[in-house]
């Protein structure tokens, strides 16, 4: 009795062991089975399908954007009115790149003169412009006076593409602006001016222009205005100007293009912007355009008169920080409290400083109340003055603080760039 129980658990442990043997084969043979439905069923959702659709069958929808936005509507009332301009200059044929290999086209003569003499005008660079004004057979365009400057002959494309003869009225390197007149034959659209001084950071704009030359004719960007009254040093000269700055993309090209609001009206004109820091950093969307009160005060100064009339001292100037902290103690003789200003290097005979007594190695600080740091802010400060004007000048001599008054005379030229050197 006592061995037929053993034997009988020992049997009953074999069958449960078998058991439980066999429900784990059958188990793994289950989820092995499962894994390979599932795996197929996979691979049949992510098949490529054979055939293909030869009808096609897809079509363009309607145009559901608003086309008739407001910037759009701007930029129609004004774009036709925006030209490139071309400055078109003498180059010496001896300058060409074959003649640096001593290649001379035969029918210019010898490499001797040809050198000596002036081939065909060449484009020398191209820029942007407004038509602002239509009377009778003659337009007039706005633009840069850098994307004038050195010119032997002008010419315009219009909007249409037409390429017209253009011709100089007059141009201004301080603040960087000058005036064309054309045939007003083809001329259609005429830009109007906005008052700049009622405009407001965060404005939408836009600018319009040649960027890069008229391959890219009537471009378009748009920005907001980022500040309306910032100052910078323009113009050849560097005189300080006040400007607008916007974020709209102005590139190489753009110069002398129109700034526009939301109305279509001209508030700026593009003239320069800031791609790197003094660092070597790169910057991006910091564009500045000329007020346009501003523009309409000179442009019409060049219609009447071909310039600009400004007073001028009659002075050549060096700025003090320039000068050693040594030699603006010993020469100078200036307090340690005078850091800023213009020192006189020169006084012409009879000018409006001469008559008012200013002195070699005088040191100017300020122009009626106004404190000069430089050179570019006296000049600023005098630009706000009339030929015929009187206004103090203080000035340091020998250590001592001095004021007198002085009579603005004009400029003895209207070149700009001699009347700067006679400031």
């Amino acid at each position: 009795m006592s061995d037929e129980k053993p034997r009988s658990n020992r049997f009953w442990v074999k069958v449960a062991t078998v058991g439980l043997v066999a429900g784990l084969i059958g188990g793994g043979i289950s989820l092995g089975a499962n894994g390979v439905i599932q795996h197929f069923r996979e691979n049949a959702a992510t098949r490529v399908p054979t055939g293909s659709n030869r009808s096609g069958g897809t079509k363009v929808n309607g145009n559901k954007a608003d086309l008739n936005t407001e910037s759009t509507k701007a930029y129609d009332s004004v774009q036709g009115a925006v030209v490139s301009v071309l400055n078109k200059q003498k180059i010496q044929q001896g300058d060409s790149a074959l003649s640096m290999f001593g290649i001379i086209d035969p029918s210019q003569g010898s490499s001797s003169s040809s050198s000596s003499n002036s081939g065909k005008l060449q484009t020398a660079s191209e820029g942007s412009g407004v038509i602002y004004k239509k009377s009778g057979n003659a337009a007039y365009i706005v633009t840069n006076n850098h994307v004038v400057s050195g010119s032997n002959a002008l010419q315009v494309i219009l909007s249409s593409g037409k390429k017209v003869n253009a011709s100089l009225v007059g141009s201004d390197s301080a603040t960087d602006l000058a005036v064309l007149k054309i045939n007003s034959a083809d001329v259609k659209t005429v830009a109007s001016f906005g008052n700049s001084n009622s405009i407001k950071a965060g404005q939408d704009v836009l600018a319009i222009g040649s960027p890069m030359g008229s391959e890219y004719a009537n471009t378009v960007t748009k920005g907001i205005i980022s500040a309306k009254n910032r100052t910078l040093k323009a113009g050849t000269d560097g005189t300080i100007t006040s400007v607008i700055q916007t974020d709209a993309a102005i590139n190489s090209g753009n110069s002398g293009g129109p700034l526009i609001n939301m109305a279509g009206q001209v508030i700026g004109i593009n003239s320069m912007k800031l791609s790197a820091n003094t660092d070597g950093s790169s910057v991006e969307g910091m564009g500045f355009a000329i007020p346009s009160n501003e523009v309409v005060s000179i442009i019409n100064q060049l219609i009447k008169k071909g310039g600009i009339e400004r007073p001028a001292l009659g002075l050549g100037m060096i700025d003090l920080s320039n000068i050693s902290s040594d030699q603006q103690k010993t020469i100078l003789k200036l307090p340690s409290s005078v850091t800023k200003g213009v020192v006189v290097a020169q006084v012409a005979d009879g000018s409006a400083a001469d008559n008012a007594g200013i002195k070699k190695y005088d040191v100017i600080t300020k122009i009626g109340n106004t404190k000069v740091s430089d050179s570019s802010e006296l000049r600023a400060a005098l630009y706000k003055y009339k030929v015929g004007d009187s206004t103090k000048i203080t000035f340091y001599r020998g250590g001592n603080q001095q004021t007198v008054t002085v009579h603005l005379t004009k400029a003895a030229s209207n070149d700009n760039s001699q009347q700067e050197e006679n400031n």
